[in-house]
């Protein structure tokens, strides 16, 4: 099983969420049983080295791995830096998985690439990858343009590739890693809920919109550029509002300006930034540490399995 080769306890994963995941984050996720990631999505390649060899040196290091966004201009710096500093596990996100995946291979790496539909999962196996992560809109952050729910998602990519699923997008809590094993999938992979932990590096401010969300705190823009989910503030309803009235991607770029990201997620700027959360973020509602979030996973997984086992012993 998919556990067994990452060499992780439980069949969950730290997103590599930008201006989030850390080492700091990725060491928490490890040592609590699950597979920690960093971000490489908001760092030039010389923090990323930093961030690698301070992680490599904890005694979890074999448990972690790193996030590429394969569309960044310095995606080849970055891959190389993975690549000497001798990292084992590398999920990539967008652009295409061909380009990179053989070399990381070769070099030792297991290759696991983030989708949003069948079609790319399918040239995610055909070009090596050794898993694929088909995440639905619900998650925070960039997301597929068909707009396709985990719940959907999930099985139908199960059924068109040979490859093991890791299941992502609006997972929060042990009973939806239930509903996501029994979709097929052989892992899931959570962000929303790590960010909101107290090693994650993301703004204390952020990490208190993300608590005090409810269920429809967020909002899809941006979709001439990339679909994008973010929790409602004075930008993101005015990014909707433009995107309402047919707004062009020179428009939509031009709204967006530079750095929003951070200005949100790292800077704690509640009304300009971009505070990118998924719609689990109407189930998080503290703060906890990276071995709480885990301990809760698996006792609410045990117990919605024992309740699904109960009404099917009692009919």
């Amino acid at each position: 099983m998919l556990s067994r080769q990452l060499g992780i306890r439980y069949p969950i994963v730290q997103a590599g969420m930008v201006w989030t995941a850390g080492w700091n984050l990725a060491v928490a996720s490890a040592r609590a049983g699950a597979l920690g990631l960093i971000g490489a999505g908001s760092m030039k390649p010389e923090l990323l080295r930093e961030h690698i060899r301070k992680a490599r040196a904890t005694e979890v290091s074999e448990q972690i791995g790193v996030n590429l966004a394969l569309t960044r201009g310095d995606v080849e710096s970055l891959v190389q830096v993975v690549i000497e500093e001798g990292v084992n596990i590398v999920f990539s996100s967008a652009g295409n998985p061909k380009v990179y995946t053989a070399r990381l291979k070769e070099a030792g790496c297991f290759v696991a690439h983030v989708i949003a539909s069948v079609k790319h999962a399918r040239k995610a196996e055909d070009a090596g990858c050794d898993a694929v992560v088909a995440e639905g809109f619900e998650a925070g952050g960039h997301n597929g343009v068909d707009e396709i729910t985990t719940l959907c998602l999930v099985p139908q990519v199960v059924d068109a590739v040979n490859i093991p699923v890791i299941a992502a997008g609006g997972i929060a809590n042990g009973r939806q890693v239930l509903a996501a094993l029994s979709l097929g999938a052989q892992a899931v992979q959570i962000g929303t809920r790590f960010a909101a932990t107290l090693e994650s590096s993301s703004h204390p401010l952020y990490k208190q919109a993300v608590i005090e969300s409810e269920d429809n705190a967020t909002v899809l823009v941006l979709k001439k550029i990339a679909p994008v989910r973010l929790k409602k503030n004075r930008f993101a309803l005015e990014a909707f509002e433009a995107q309402q009235h047919g707004a062009t991607k020179e428009e939509e770029l031009e709204l967006l300006g530079r750095k929003r990201e951070m200005q949100g997620i790292f800077e704690g700027n509640l009304e300009e930034g971009e505070l990118e959360m998924g719609q689990s973020s109407g189930l998080v509602k503290e703060i906890l540490t990276c071995e709480e979030v885990v301990r809760n996973l698996v006792k609410e997984y045990e117990a919605a399995l024992d309740r699904i086992n109960l009404i099917s012993r009692n009919g």
